[in-house]
């Protein structure tokens, strides 16, 4: 179980909101990991060994696992387990299907007893209506982070169009407003689109916001802070590549500290700039 209230706590403990993608490829990790057993699991534990005290959270994608087949499947449920209570679990699994079908995945991703592994939230794609979203809702002190605004090229193809309504993602945030509320639903939404983030906090201003593109996407925090940031800090903001990858020597796990105690750092001087700290 992870609370609205609980997130809230751990950003103020912490002096951060940072997210680490567990986006881990074998063929990106240090060569010298391939010499052990189960060289991506040995990866993860030593990155989140040196950083957990620096984040809030953890988001393992999971096609990184899924593509290796049952192996993979087994390296995200030990990295599940190994991911200590105190961080929020993200399973980026951008899921979104129909009725019974949304039932199953929540239950792989949601209950241990079944599926080996417990996270707290998924994300979840909401372009199929509330079907594709309510059977995540329904399980008791989980979240659903819907897309909204993604970070990636093309995503102008269709979050960008418009009718008299506004632009497809404004309506997806006033629709999904029926389905959920703040104490268990949040949004993905790019920081490679700073200012959108006015829009964005008009529709959905108690919300969480989950904010990739951060680092190696080029999306500036201090831009996702001025214009995204509530009195809840209301913010996850997300770095993959440029932590878990700063060296890719046997230092990297050292590296990986330092360079989420940099974007830690820089967290905590926007917390004490909007007066978060003080609270």
């Amino acid at each position: 179980m992870f609370s609205k209230q609980q997130l809230i706590d751990s950003i103020r403990q912490k002096k951060s909101f940072l997210c680490i993608g567990l986006d881990t490829d074998p063929e990106k990790i240090p060569a010298f990991l391939h010499s052990f057993p189960n060289p991506v699991l040995e990866f993860n534990r030593r990155i989140i060994d040196a950083t957990h005290d620096l984040c809030i959270a953890y988001k393992p994608n999971t096609a990184f696992y899924e593509c290796y087949g049952a192996k993979g499947w087994q390296n995200l449920i030990d990295t599940c387990n190994y991911i200590p209570a105190a961080n929020f679990k993200i399973a980026d699994a951008k899921r979104g299907d129909l009725g019974n079908t949304a039932e199953m995945y929540a239950k792989a991703f949601f209950n241990k007893a079944i599926s080996g592994m417990e996270f707290d939230a998924v994300t979840v794609a909401p372009y199929m209506g509330s079907d594709s979203v309510m059977p995540f809702l329904q399980h008791k002190n989980k979240w659903a982070i819907l897309l909204a605004l993604t970070s990636n090229q093309s995503h102008q193809d269709f979050q960008l169009m418009e009718n008299e309504d506004g632009t497809l993602f404004e309506q997806v945030l006033q629709k999904s407003q029926a389905w959920g509320n703040p104490e268990q639903m949040m949004y993905v939404v790019g920081a490679t689109r700073g200012e959108a983030f006015l829009k964005i906090r008009k529709i959905v201003p108690n919300h969480f916001l989950l904010v990739p593109g951060v680092g190696a996407q080029g999306g500036s925090l201090e831009e996702v802070c001025k214009y995204g940031m509530n009195a809840d800090c209301g913010l996850i903001v997300n770095s993959s590549r440029a932590i878990i990858y700063a060296s890719d020597g046997r230092d990297f796990a050292e590296a990986a500290r330092a360079e989420a105690l940099q974007i830690q750092q820089t967290m905590k001087t926007e917390l004490e700039k909007h007066g978060f700290l003080e609270q």
